[in-house]
């Protein structure tokens, strides 16, 4: 690229805004040296950087990237044997530092999962030289002073002088206040003289202190004189200096070393880090704009969105959307004066410039630029006095030597094509430049005031025209770019508006021909039409966008109702599966309880097996739905005892005892007992009536007469009851005035169960237990009505 074009297209001043984003002169040195890459694989590797740069500030806000020095010359000099200073040092420590410390910030993005890929490369080439930094840390301090620490020797030196420099003070402060010698000294202090003690003494009292005189005022009134009682200990001062800057030297010999053995590895690092600082300044210019990265391609293909000039004010500037390269390879604007016609020109140039140096441009996401080989461009004037070139000499001169240049690879942009001459010839003449530059392949924009070159545009494919907008009503540019309508003059618009009588504006428009009036119409009205248009676009996309609002409104609540909807399920689901499991338990402790007492011979106690009974059906899982009803996969209009149903509430199979109610039955499961609801019941079968057990009477023989009696040893609570009730009904009609119900001892539960049903039957009139001859407590023995 010529440099006159980076400077026309003002590049230049885009630099030196874009060298304030850098964090050292190593970042300063590569943006000064930034130029337009002309290869879309190196234009595309320095976007993605700068993108990697953006992403890392989007993400983190900032980079630890302070405390890096330009140390390259001081390195260099390490190598070829040069002695560093503290100074020198410190910057390359302080480097090592700042290079280390990035490396591990890049470190841990990457294992966050953060895609770096040329941060991450940049970072792994780093070589970590702590060694080096350490031993200059442990010599030299903040301050680049050398500190007594860094050497053993170094310690002893300066604890000599602490104490030869204490002694030389305190005898020179016993003559400072010392009362006969107050009157000879010009003031009460202690200073210093060619690196020696010396008190200020008056000139006339000079010989009253012997010693040397190291200096004296400007009045010659006052003399500094080292007196001769602190000559030996101020040479031993002397002395002792001289050894600490040996020793000092001595150091920074051997830290010079170090640095000198890994030169090559502390420039490499620094290269790494100029180019971290570019990508860095580059993201942060980004930041400032508010660019985007844009889409590059090596066909000529332009489609900028919404681009901003960086060199504006960002809060004010019109937006700029252009297409170049597809439909059309030229672009002629027309319009008047400070409508912006050379801002689109520059801004065009300027963003193509931009993107080809690896920088992301202000304009809209998806916009997509080209990498051209050159890019000319023939704006502003040019005008040379001492070469005698007129505006029209200097543009032709310019336009000469892009047109032997240019090529199919080239962008051109021409301001004020053919002006500064006679407007036909200068039509003509922009009009055939046009033609070769089209010929020639390249991407051409141009600006222009000729109506001819309206035509011109119509008449030729692969050329398009524009203008840029000028309000009428305010008498004021809006400086918007219109593609497809070719600019007016509105010289009668403007006039009317001002001011400027009607019959002269009608005389005027009588001169021009009939042709220039229709094409003037037309072109106002595709002005009308497109208004018209944009603002339909304008309704319709804020109806859009209302319409995807609402939209998102709606998903954002669905996708809450989802979700709240999943919550309660899980929850229901965990408190079901809590309470099932609860019940499980329940249940598993109950069997438990009973198989126990089963195994242990004895009978199931009545109020044991009511509270089993009772703690079954709490620990049954209740429905929190009003509203579900149970489920009845078969029903029954009646049942009858022995059916087979299931209880749906427990999922447990059982039979019908009897009918409680219209709607409730008796059920039994295993060895309970429930009132279950008709509702709660599956109808599975019906059941062969089962012959009952018969009771009978066993009449022994005895001494004086005989005695029934009924055995009821074995069996099970519930048929004992139900055996006992059968055989007193029995008894009663039988005859008998008293019969002995047998329940064997045991637990006690069958014996109580048999004398509570005893004690409130309507055929016992009363009960007492066996006597000793009779079976004693195993023997209840009932006096019937």
């Amino acid at each position: 690229m010529q440099e006159k074009m980076l400077r026309v297209l003002e590049l230049k001043k885009v630099i030196e805004r874009l060298k304030k984003h850098a964090s050292c002169s190593l970042g300063v040195n590569k943006i000064e040296a930034l130029v337009p890459l002309t290869e879309l694989e190196e234009v595309n590797a320095a976007q993605e950087a700068t993108d990697e740069g953006v992403k890392v500030l989007r993400l983190r806000g900032q980079v630890p990237f302070g405390g890096i020095f330009d140390i390259r010359s001081n390195v260099k000099r390490s190598k070829i044997g040069s002695l560093l200073n503290e100074e020198d040092l410190m910057d390359i420590a302080s480097t090592l530092y700042g290079g280390r410390r990035f490396k591990r910030f890049i470190e841990g993005l990457v294992e966050d999962g953060i895609e770096l890929r040329i941060l991450k490369s940049a970072a792994e080439q780093i070589i970590p030289l702590q060694e080096v930094e350490q031993s200059i840390k442990n010599c030299i301090d903040d301050h680049g002073n050398m500190m007594d620490s860094a050497s053993a020797e170094l310690r002893t030196i300066r604890q000599q002088l602490r104490t030869f420099e204490a002694r030389v003070r305190e005898k020179l402060e016993s003559i400072v206040r010392s009362s006969s010698y107050q009157k000879m000294l010009s003031d009460s202090i202690i200073t210093i003289r060619n690196d020696r003690f010396v008190i200020p003494v008056k000139q006339e009292y000079r010989g009253n202190f012997g010693g040397m005189v190291h200096d004296q005022s400007a009045s010659g009134a006052t003399l500094f004189i080292e007196p001769q009682s602190v000559v030996t200990i101020n040479n031993q001062v002397k002395e002792a200096k001289a050894k600490e800057t040996r020793e000092i030297e001595k150091i920074l010999r051997e830290l010079t070393a170090q640095v000198a053995e890994t030169a090559d590895d502390i420039l490499l690092n620094v290269d790494v880090l100029a180019e971290v600082d570019f990508i860095l300044a580059k993201a942060r210019f980004a930041n400032e704009l508010k660019c985007t990265r844009p889409i590059m391609n090596d066909k000529g293909f332009i489609a900028l969105y919404n681009g901003r000039h960086p060199l504006l004010d960002q809060e004010t500037v019109v937006p700029t959307s252009v297409k170049l390269g597809g439909e059309y390879q030229s672009l002629v604007i027309t319009g008047p004066n400070t409508g912006g016609k050379t801002v689109t020109l520059k801004t065009i140039g300027l963003l193509t410039l931009m993107a080809q140096c690896g920088l992301q441009i202000p304009a809209q996401e998806e916009s997509e630029m080209a990498v051209f080989k050159t890019i000319f461009a023939d704006i502003g004037d040019e005008q040379s006095i001492e070469q005698s070139l007129s505006t029209f000499s200097s543009h032709m001169v310019n336009i000469v030597d892009i047109l032997n240049k240019l090529d199919y690879e080239s962008l051109v942009l021409f301001d004020e094509l053919g002006a500064g001459t006679d407007p036909q010839e200068g039509a003509a003449l922009a009009i055939s430049i046009l033609d070769f530059v089209f010929a020639r392949g390249a991407r051409v924009v141009a600006t222009t005031h000729y109506s001819e070159l309206k035509a011109y545009a119509y008449n030729r494919e692969g050329v398009m025209n524009a203008s840029v907008e000028f309000d009428v009503q305010t008498l004021r540019p809006t400086y918007r770019l219109l593609v497809g309508v070719p600019g007016r003059s509105n010289a009668f618009e403007i006039s009317k508006r001002l001011g400027l009588r009607q019959d002269i504006i009608d005389s005027a428009r009588s001169q021009i021909s009939e042709d220039e009036n229709k094409i003037d119409n037309m072109i106002r009205s595709l002005e009308d039409n497109r208004k018209q248009a944009e603002k339909e676009m304008q309704e319709a996309e804020r109806k859009r966008k209302e319409a995807e609002a609402i939209k998102a409104d709606l998903e954002r609540e669905l996708e809450l109702y989802q979700n709240e909807k999943e919550r309660l399920y899980h929850k229901a689901k965990e408190e079901a599966e809590r309470a099932v499991e609860k019940a499980r338990e329940t249940a598993e402790e109950i069997i438990v309880e009973i198989r126990e007492l089963q195994k242990s011979g004895g009978q199931i106690k009545e109020h044991k097996l009511i509270e089993a009974k009772k703690r079954l059906e709490e620990a049954v899982p209740k429905s929190k739905s009003k509203n579900k009803k149970p489920k009845a996969a078969s029903t029954k209009k009646e049942y009858i005892p022995g059916d087979e149903v299931r209880v749906l509430s427990v999922g447990q199979k059982g039979h019908i005892v009897e009918k409680v109610s219209s709607s409730e039955y008796q059920v039994q499961i295993g060895i309970l007992k429930m009132n279950v609801s008709e509702r709660d019941l599956e109808w599975i079968k019906e059941s062969k009536p089962k012959p009952e057990p018969r009771s009978f009477v066993k009449v022994t023989g005895s001494n004086d007469s005989s005695r029934p009696e009924l055995d009821l040893r074995g069996k099970r609570y519930e048929d004992a009851m139900l055996e006992v009730d059968r055989y007193l009904d029995e008894a009663m009609m039988a005859g008998f005035n008293q019969v002995y119900i047998i329940h064997g001892k045991g637990t006690g539960a069958l014996r109580k169960g048999v004398q509570e049903l005893l004690k409130s039957h309507r055929n016992v009139k009363s009960t007492r237990m066996g006597a000793a001859g009779e079976g004693g407590g195993g023997v209840t023995v009932a006096v019937l009505k």
